[in-house]
């Protein structure tokens, strides 16, 4: 029977992915193993692995397709025996659609698309009728001034109610120009550009409307003179951001910390170390330490000293982990990614580097693999760069902290009643409440204070 090929769900929480480009083409011979697409997710473009062995058929979703769903199936792939034109007909009569599959690219799931019977496939049921969303369901709209279907009710296809719902419209007000007015994909798609959008209904009767917690987006539109302004639509990493910090800032319970290190022992150590590095045969040093080396490496040694800081947050109960996994914020076209170097704690300088240099490199090609910023605890947001002084990050579940890191900045300050100059760099910590309580920040941020104010501590 033929295998169905279909988009792999890359990170547990991919629901669609972007099929940047095909390396096979139909009639091109596929070995197990084999790069036959690149994948882009929200994170990272990925390679996408054959698994089985056969010859491709049919492609059926093209390259530069956008927001392709988990588990739909993109290509086809005839198996030895198999004569490949036939099944190339057989599949350009079938239009692509949301795999059921448990699972992204497994042999399991292939087969499992791949083996329904014929039968089947040619006496298929009708398609099912419109579905009815009763009045003030979330994100699926209030009945408009002329619902499309009986009072009370919207009909639309279930991609489009997905569509309406992740772009923050009111169903209810989305003309439908699908069978009977039914809406359907390309109305949402309107929609997001602001066009074929009813007026929002008047409050009727004595009770009070809901309250409204944000202007639409047709509100803010017509704030601004039409012209005045470029429409740039959110590509699926920007959803997905807003889509955590949101939910973060709504589920944790943040708690800030904030302390002052002196940093000028920490800076005299860098200069010294990078000056020490052999050169290669190229002449680079074999290392270059920045600031925030010193940074990584002290806070994986502060939770290492305070352990029960060191932990995940589940509804069952906390992770505490054995090593620190810490993650490091770096900003990439379009958003921000969190790598997580693993165990710093039992790594030096010189490879922490290394590491984080790495990632950051390949973070802004969107080459990272999930399970290279997946995970870890914590995590470092380091705005010295941009001269920043002072910030509070958000935290991202699962982490249990992060770190926000200022610039450091020589001030004046009093020792022993003198006044002296000394570089100084705030650094602030973000604690889920329910996971690293008010004592326990402290604690941890005094041990990291502790640690760079006096990095020779770090290799002790």
């Amino acid at each position: 029977m033929p295998i169905n090929i279909l988009m792999p769900a890359l990170s547990p929480t991919m629901e669609k992915g972007n099929l940047a480009k095909w390396l096979k083409k139909e009639g091109d011979k596929v070995r197990s193993g084999d790069i036959i697409a690149e994948i882009e997710t929200d994170k990272a473009t990925m390679e996408y692995e054959a698994v089985d062995e056969g010859t491709i058929a049919r492609i059926l979703v093209a390259e530069g397709s956008n927001d392709v769903p988990v588990n739909q199936p993109i290509a086809v792939l005839a198996v030895e025996g198999e004569v490949v034109t036939q099944v190339a007909e057989q599949a350009a009569q079938q239009k692509p659609a949301p795999a059921a599959a448990p699972a992204a690219s497994s042999p399991s799931a292939q087969g499992a698309a791949a083996a329904a019977p014929k039968a089947e496939a040619k006496a298929a049921p009708a398609a099912p009728p419109p579905i009815a969303v009763p009045t003030g369901t979330t994100g699926e709209g209030a009945v408009p001034p002329k619902a499309n279907g009986a009072a009370g009710r919207v009909f639309s296809s279930p991609l489009a109610r997905r569509l309406a719902r992740e772009a923050g419209i009111e169903l209810g007000r989305i003309e439908g120009t699908g069978p009977h007015g039914r809406i359907i994909a390309r109305d949402v798609e309107q929609a997001k550009q602001g066009k074929g959008l009813r007026a929002a209904p008047a409050a009727a009767g004595p009770a009070a409307p809901p309250p409204v917690l944000a202007p639409s987006d047709e509100a803010i539109r017509a704030l601004f003179p039409e012209g005045s302004y470029d429409f740039v639509p959110h590509d699926q990493m920007r959803r997905i951001i807003a889509q955590r910090l949101v939910q973060a800032k709504q589920t944790i319970p943040h708690f800030y910390l904030t302390v002052t290190c002196t940093i000028d022992k920490l800076l005299a150590a860098r200069e010294e170390i990078n000056a020490s590095a052999p050169k290669g045969e190229d002449g680079k040093p074999a290392w270059k330490l920045s600031v925030n080396d010193f940074v990584v490496k002290a806070l994986a040694l502060a939770l290492m000293r305070v352990p029960d800081a060191n932990v995940t947050w589940t509804e069952a109960g906390l992770l505490k982990h054995k090593h620190a996994d810490v993650g490091v914020a770096v900003a990439i076209p379009g958003g921000l990614i969190t790598p997580v170097v693993r165990q710093v704690d039992t790594k030096g300088l010189a490879a922490i580097s290394a590491e984080v240099k790495d990632f950051a490199t390949r973070a802004r090609a969107r080459r990272l693999k999930p399970e290279e910023y997946q995970g870890g605890a914590t995590v470092i947001s380091n705005l010295g760069m941009y001269g920043i002084e002072e910030f509070a990050a958000v935290i991202n579940p699962p982490h249990a902290t992060i770190l926000a890191v200022g610039a450091g900045e020589q001030k004046a300050v009093v020792r022993d009643g003198k006044i002296e100059i000394a570089t100084q760099m705030k650094t602030t910590l973000s604690t889920d409440h329910r996971a690293v309580d008010g004592a326990l920040g402290a604690e941890l941020l005094t041990a990291f204070k502790a640690l760079i104010e006096n990095p020779v501590m770090m290799v002790v």
